[in-house]
């Protein structure tokens, strides 16, 4: 019988295992978040001041709820120049305003992790979309959310790191802050953002952040099943 026991043992070990703790969700999201040096110090407090505020919004947790799920997964990065990419906050599942609310309060409390460098939006995509193979949720939509205050300035333009993200079916989303640079949103439109309903909500300066994020991310999370 002993050998009996040894195939058991060999099935259990070499048998690929499931994450039971693995959710369905709506929608996967990764927040990038643009803090290179044309972001001074008031403009990053705006900045995650106005994605806190969103998560507190009925705005964005309606949307959340109004899914087939009701829940996304969602992470939070910060990027600047070559390299210099982290993530902020790690995967989480947000259902409900409870949960909303502790990511927003989470995001009150990030602290800047450059303080300067370029604005290397390819290198921010490629790391953006690197996040998604750490996530243990499944959905069938995955969203890229960067915003921004400026063209590349360091690195590869953008359109090759865009193509490739959206040929694997990730949705890349844009909001441009047009703050010193007012054609910013047609080159978001046109070089960054790409897949199916990409969109760009701009945001006319860093004061009208939290409203143009709020109401972005709104759209996204609805999705489809909303008709957007």
């Amino acid at each position: 019988m002993k050998w009996l026991s040894l195939i058991a043992i060999l099935i259990f070990v070499l048998t690929p295992k499931t994450d039971v703790s693995a959710d369905e969700v709506d929608m996967q999201l990764v927040l990038a978040i643009d803090v290179s040096s044309s972001v001074n110090y008031d403009e990053y407090n705006l900045q995650m001041r106005g994605f806190a505020a969103a998560f507190r919004s009925d705005l964005v947790i309606e949307a959340i709820a109004a899914g087939p799920r009701g829940q996304i997964s969602i992470a939070a990065t910060h990027w600047a120049g070559l390299g210099e990419q982290r993530m902020i906050l790690d995967w989480r599942v947000i259902a409900g305003a409870e949960a909303a609310h502790e990511f927003a309060n989470q995001l009150d409390n990030v602290s800047r992790t450059f303080p300067y460098g370029g604005t290397a939006i390819a290198g921010a995509l490629d790391h953006a979309f690197s996040l998604f193979s750490h996530d243990r949720n499944i959905s069938l939509r995955r969203v890229i959310d960067i915003s921004g205050d400026g063209v590349v300035s360091i690195g590869r333009p953008p359109e090759a790191a865009r193509d490739r993200i959206v040929a694997s079916g990730v949705i890349i989303n844009g909001l441009p802050i047009l703050n010193d640079e007012p054609e910013l949103d047609s080159y978001y439109r046109e070089r960054v953002i790409g897949g199916i309903g990409a969109f760009t909500e701009p945001a006319q300066g860093y004061q009208d952040f939290a409203r143009a994020i709020s109401e972005k991310l709104a759209r996204e999370i609805r999705g489809t099943w909303q008709g957007v």
